[in-house]
C-alpha cells in the first residue's frame, strides 16, 4: 500500500509539474501539422498567407475571396484549439458562396505556422493576422466580422474587447461567438476537476493560468459592437452553461442561439448557418 500511494503521489507531482510548466497551455492547445482538407478539393478559390509576427514567428493562413461581384463583408476567423485550419475548414467553407470574403490563420505551432502555442501567444497572432488582414484586403465599406469557435470564441473576446477599449482600426462590425467558454481558468478548473488524477490539484493548477483572460468579465467591452453567442446543448465538451453565462455578461446589442449539435458542429445545419447570416444582415448593414 505504501508503494503504490507513494507511485500515486508520484504521479501527481509529475501530472502538476508538467501543467505548471506549461502554464496548463496543454489543456487549450491540442496542434498538428497534418493536412486535412484544402480549398481546392472544395473548389474554391483561394490564396495561401505567410506573414510574420513582431516576435519572429511565420504563419500561414488562407484568403477565401467571396463568390460574386460585390462582397457582403469579411469574416475573419479563429478555429477551435485541436488540429489546424484544414481540420476546421468545413465550418467557413459555406460563406464564399454567400458572399463572404474569409480569412482564416493558424496560431503559432498549428499546421505550417512556426514556434509553440501559449495564450498570450495566440493573441498576438489573431493581431498579426488582423493587421494584415487591415493592410491587404480590408475595406472601410463592408463590414468586418470576427467569428470564433471554441478556443477561437475565448480569443475572439479577449481581443476583440481589448482592441475595442483601445479603439483600434479596424473596428469590427460584428462578433460571433460559438461553443466558446467563459474563461480560461474557469474551463482548466472545470476540466481538472472532472479527472480523477487532476482533481486533487485543480484549484492550484487553475490557478498557474492568469485571470486576465476571462471572457465573462471582459465581454462587456465589446459593446456597442454586436455579439451572437451559440451554444449547443449537446456540447459535451464546453458544457451549455457558458454559452447563457457569456450572453448575460455582454452588452447589447446581443443574440443567443440556441442548438444542438455536437461540440462547434454548428455549421453542418442549414438553419444555423441562416440564422448567423440573419444576425449579420440585421447588424451589419450601413
Amino acid at each position: 500500500m505504501a508503494r503504490r500511494t507513494a507511485r500515486l503521489f508520484l504521479t501527481l507531482l509529475v501530472a502538476a509539474g508538467t501543467l505548471t510548466l506549461s502554464g496548463c497551455s496543454g489543456l487549450f492547445f491540442f496542434p498538428d501539422r497534418q493536412v486535412y482538407l484544402t480549398p481546392d478539393r472544395l473548389n474554391l478559390q483561394h490564396e495561401d498567407i505567410y506573414l510574420d509576427t513582431a516576435d519572429g514567428e511565420s504563419l500561414h493562413g488562407w484568403w477565401l475571396p467571396a463568390m460574386g461581384a460585390e462582397p457582403l463583408g469579411t469574416v475573419y476567423y479563429l478555429h477551435g484549439n485541436a488540429q489546424n485550419i484544414s481540420s476546421h475548414l468545413l465550418n467557413v467553407a459555406w460563406l464564399p458562396e454567400r458572399g463572404y470574403n474569409v480569412f482564416l490563420i493558424d496560431y503559432r505551432g498549428y499546421g505550417q505556422s512556426s514556434g509553440e502555442p501559449d495564450i498570450e501567444g495566440a493573441l498576438h497572432d489573431v493581431e498579426s493576422g488582423l493587421r494584415w488582414l487591415a493592410s491587404h484586403h480590408y475595406r472601410d465599406d463592408q463590414p468586418l466580422i470576427l467569428l470564433g469557435q471554441s478556443l477561437g470564441g475565448a480569443l475572439a473576446i479577449a481581443f476583440a474587447s481589448e482592441w475595442a477599449q483601445q479603439r483600434q482600426e479596424p473596428s469590427f462590425d460584428a462578433v460571433v461567438l460559438d461553443a466558446s467558454f467563459s474563461g480560461f481558468r474557469t474551463i482548466a478548473q472545470e476540466k481538472l476537476d472532472s479527472f480523477w488524477l487532476t482533481w486533487p490539484l485543480q484549484v492550484p493548477l487553475s490557478w498557474t493560468i492568469p485571470d486576465d483572460y476571462e471572457g465573462i468579465n471582459h465581454i462587456a467591452a465589446i459593446a456597442p459592437t454586436p455579439v451572437m453567442v451559440i451554444h449547443s446543448i449537446n456540447d459535451t465538451i464546453i458544457p451549455f452553461h457558458h454559452g447563457p453565462e457569456l450572453y448575460t455578461a455582454a452588452g447589447n446589442p446581443k443574440t443567443f442561439l440556441r442548438t444542438d449539435t455536437p461540440h462547434a458542429a454548428t455549421f453542418i445545419i442549414p438553419a444555423y448557418r441562416e440564422a448567423v447570416l440573419d444576425f449579420l444582415a440585421q447588424n451589419t448593414q450601413p
